[in-house]
């Protein structure tokens, strides 16, 4: 059995890199342990989130799926940080879980290049540090010049809860026992990592008189660019909102040796970012309580699976189940909850990042491309955005082109993948703000501006919609233009209007360009003055980069700063040794990951600015770039 390309895992990396390699044309082979299982969402039942929800626009603007499915699934949906600045805000919806996986199966199936097999793929076949195919578990060889392994936690997977462990899948599936044990062979180094998920309990068993109802924004809000809204926000469901107590607290810290992890039954790192509530309550004893959300997990009760069922959104805990019952109880509005489903925690195995390319071909086989969990990361979002690039570049690999890199200062997947094989992990690696030094520059509303050119030339991007986007594009020109040319004086009239709007009349003409600059003044109150019949996403660009234009030039002329070392390219055959006076840890952790440019090798964590200089000096004075 031959295929150019296999993906290993139909999670929601697995989705995108069957998806992208399959759109290009190539013929592609999905081996995933269970169909039921495609796209599924065994953790949290949201798709976004801070910097999350950016990524799925991202995904979108390229040419991926999981924005158009999210779309799809919504029953609620928010724009966080409404408060703050463009930079950080970002879309976060609760999704249905089986209408989500259901509309990206659909998806996958009518694809004509892709064909799904319900296996697992148990050993990588290799020749020459060549990829050449896989064996399922029966024993089947199925070979292919570029495979992706997508495995989520299935390597090896442990479910943990207190003192017991079961070897599995999130759902009870086998877990793939061979895959890493290759892997390792082959040169990889290998973590143990670990996350978890909290209980879930019967919608009718909680009385809502004692919580915070918590509802979606009064207007529609999509993930694609492409997408109409397909949730009615006038009637979207509510989440609600409650506290732990010192109840809770006391439960938890009288029990805290039956845990898994404080119980020392657990040996993977489990994640900084999204910690247990029994590490929330002992690394955070100073807190009198923590916030816990009521999440719905499907939009009727008539869902047989989730229509009765709540999620309680940061109580991550692998208590035993007794322990479990008595912290449950001790909630404010859960003292008669039902739980339906008792929380565990998971342990897998992932390899070093570090190991990658930032192409996420693995530099150990060539052909060979990972994404998601195994390279280290949590989330949905992470994982489907790296199953995105990694397909694309394994398409690209197959047609001999060039693969895509995206920089820090082009996108969210461009910092999350240059922290991967720059700097690895040693807990599962989140996405987050604050890890983007240029996110003025990386924002919600201009995703598609950034990336969408790339996903048009990669071939993700039809016809139809590049010429949507370029309308977009001569729109956004246009509005500029009309505002700058547009000015206004300081008649009666006039100063009555701005005066009216809360801002400051005007002494001497002014356009509207700069008018729009004023703190107080939105792109509605220009529509005073002036009429604007452009879309909403249109003027909401230009408002945008208007008002921040001084920050937004700020941080253009510090990116362009770091791409003058990212252009400075540092050669495959690079021999550190040779390089005299540099320190020892630069040597070793150079050498190490063998980063492609200077920009890289400023990043990597023991090398500093004298070592950048050396190696600089070094690589001019022998020709290695001008």
């Amino acid at each position: 059995m031959k295929y150019e390309a296999i993906v290993v895992g139909g999670g929601h990396a697995g989705c995108e890199a069957s998806l992208a390699l399959a759109r290009k044309g190539h013929k592609t082979l999905l081996v995933t342990g269970s169909i039921n299982n495609i796209a599924d969402m065994p953790c949290n039942p949201s798709i976004g989130g801070p910097a999350k929800g950016i990524v799925v626009r991202e995904i979108d603007a390229l040419g991926g799926e999981m924005g158009r499915c999210a779309d799809k699934g919504a029953i609620q949906v928010k724009m966080l940080n409404t408060k703050k600045g463009p930079a950080v805000q970002a879309l976060r919806a609760q999704e249905d879980k089986t209408v989500y996986p259901k509309e990206m199966l659909k998806t996958l199936q009518k694809e004509d290049n892709l064909n799904i097999k319900e296996s697992l793929a148990e050993h990588l076949i290799v020749e020459d540090n060549k990829i050449k195919g896989v064996i399922l578990e029966d024993g089947t060889r199925v070979e292919a010049d570029v495979v992706v392994l997508t495995t989520g936690t299935y390597l090896k997977g442990m479910i943990l809860v207190g003192d017991k462990k079961t070897p599995g899948g999130p759902h009870g599936e086998k877990d793939s026992k061979f895959l890493s044990t290759d892997l390792k062979e082959l040169g990889f180094n290998i973590l143990r990592l670990k996350t978890g998920t909290p209980p879930r309990v019967d919608i009718d068993s909680i009385d809502y008189e004692k919580t915070s109802i918590e509802p979606g924004d009064d207007k529609e809000l999509t993930f694609s660019f492409d997408n109409k809204a397909y949730y009615d926000y006038k009637n979207q469901i509510p989440c609600h909102l409650i506290y732990t107590n010192k109840t809770t607290h006391d439960i938890i810290n009288e029990h805290l040796k039956e845990s898994s992890m404080y119980g020392g039954y657990a040996e993977g790192v489990g994640p900084r970012y999204c910690p247990s509530i029994e590490d929330k309550v002992v690394r955070f004893s100073d807190k009198e309580r923590h916030q816990l959300f009521l999440e719905p997990e499907a939009a009727t009760n008539d869902d047989p699976e989730y229509g009765n069922t709540i999620y309680i959104q940061g109580f991550s805990t692998s208590m035993p189940e007794y322990v479990q019952e008595k912290m449950v109880h001790s909630l404010q509005g859960l003292e008669n909850a039902k739980i339906l489903k008792y929380a565990y925690a998971i342990e897998y195995d992932a390899i070093d990042s570090r190991q990658l390319k930032q192409s996420l071909e693995t530099k150990l086989v060539e052909g060979l491309f990972t994404a998601g969990q195994i390279n280290g990361t949590s989330g949905y979002e992470e994982a489907a955005g790296q199953g995105l690039i990694a397909g694309i570049n394994a398409a690209l690999k197959l047609e001999n082109k060039e693969p895509l890199i995206l920089k820090r200062n082009e996108a969210y997947l461009g910092v999350l993948i240059d922290d991967l094989v720059t700097k690895g992990v040693k807990d599962p690696y989140r996405l987050l703000t604050s890890r983007a030094e240029y996110r003025l520059l990386l924002r919600h509303d201009n995703a598609d501006i950034r990336l969408r050119d790339y996903g048009y030339k990669i071939g993700l991007i039809d016809e139809e919609k590049n010429k949507q986007f370029q309308k977009k594009k001569e729109d956004i020109e246009e509005v500029y233009k009309i505002l700058k040319e547009t000015r206004i004086t300081p008649k009666k009239e006039t100063n009555e209007k701005l005066e009216k709007i809360g801002t400051t009349p005007l002494k001497d003409g002014i356009s509207l360009y700069e008018l729009l600059k004023r703190p107080e003044i939105s792109i509605e109150n220009i529509k005073e003055f002036i009429e604007l019949d452009y879309n909403y996403d249109v003027l909401e660009q230009v408002e945008i980069n208007t008002r921040y234009e001084g920050y937004i030039k700020k941080a253009l002329k510090e990116a362009e700063k770091m791409l003058n070392l990212e252009n400075k390219l540092i050669p495959e055959n690079i021999n550190y040794e040779d390089i005299p006076n540099i320190a020892s840890e630069a040597r070793q952790k150079l050498s190490e990951i063998r980063p492609t440019s200077l920009g890289q090798a400023s990043r990597i964590s023991g090398v500093n600015p004298a070592d950048i200089s050396i190696l600089m000096v070094y690589l001019r004075k022998n020709g290695k770039y001008e």
